[in-house]
């Protein structure tokens, strides 16, 4: 049976993040909201085998707070390999906590492993141990016995590190990746980040049994009207999720079985369990994902 636990709930930052005093942040500090660490998913099939879905810098947190994933020897992990999304510092950083010449498999698009190669810290993930895997965008790789995922193209753009004077931020290619996991018939997606639903992605998604979805952000100018930034959520590649052009409209009539926000910045007034926003988000059938949560297929 198919098992997805979410590890981190969070965008970049988490919740509370380290340097913000906004509402949310203030209420996770003093345990009055659940707090939550940065964006990460792991799936299973058996309990025991286990690949992680981006490596957040929290993942060693992660980890200990769930014994699914402890080592059960003197060296050893059920964690078989991580697959990465994207190259988003939030998404790749926690591979440099694995570095301890532990085996397990590095799945990500030629694009994003070439990004990772250039990187010299990188390098102290030893490709000797942790081999790399390019999968071309629309062909299916085995992560574990019965469970097969597929990476495919979203609107989104580069790696903040990676911006320049220009930034697209519709771009489509390997460097913003959404999954497509296969199990026992069953078809789940995992989609941190996504500017935007076309009506390809909406066609891909219409039917899905279960769907892990951007919820970074509730308004587009969210953080601007808060003072914690300048830029919009789509500036940043990432969909809001109220409005015409929302996830919430956008998703609405296409089928799908169950629907999980992930990826929600400190900002987002859905992390508060009273707000009008949560409520309409809950009334639209969306469920808003929390560390340790556990969803099966």
């Amino acid at each position: 049976m198919f098992k997805a636990l979410i590890l981190g709930a969070a965008a970049g930052g988490g919740l509370p993040q380290w340097n913000c005093g906004c509402e949310n942040c203030n209420l996770a500090r003093a345990g009055d909201i659940l707090a939550s660490t940065q964006s990460s998913l792991a799936v299973t099939m058996d309990g025991a085998s286990w690949v992680i879905l981006n490596a957040s810098p929290d993942i060693r947190a992660q980890i200990a707070a769930n014994p699914a994933l402890h080592p059960r020897n003197l060296r050893d992990t059920p964690i078989t390999g991580v697959l990465l999304t994207n190259g988003d510092i939030d998404h790749v950083a926690g591979l440099l906590s694995l570095r301890e010449g532990q085996p397990f498999t590095l799945y990500a698009t030629g694009e994003i492993h070439d990004v990772l190669a250039a990187n010299p810290l990188m390098q102290a993930v030893d490709t000797a141990r942790v081999p790399r895997v390019a999968i071309a965008l629309d062909q299916p790789v085995t992560l574990l016995p019965g469970l097969t995922a597929t990476l495919f193209s979203v609107p989104g753009k580069v790696p903040l590190y990676m911006e320049g004077e220009t930034v697209e931020t519709d771009l489509e290619g390997e460097q913003t990746t959404g999954v497509h996991l296969q199990a026992g018939g069953r078809n789940i997606f995992y989609i941190p980040g996504c500017a935007a639903v076309t009506d390809r992605l909406a066609t891909r998604l219409r039917g899905a049994d279960m769907v892990f979805f951007d919820g970074t952000l509730w308004r587009d100018d969210e953080m601007i009207r808060m003072g914690l930034s300048q830029k919009t959520g789509r500036r940043m590649g990432h969909i809001s999720m109220c409005g015409p052009e929302g996830s919430i409209a956008a998703l609405r009539d296409l089928g799908i079985g169950r629907k999980i926000y992930v990826h929600m910045n400190n900002s987002n007034p859905v992390l508060r369990p009273t707000t009008p926003e949560r409520a309409e988000a809950e009334s639209a059938g969306w469920i808003i994902g929390q560390d340790g949560m556990e969803l099966t297929a």
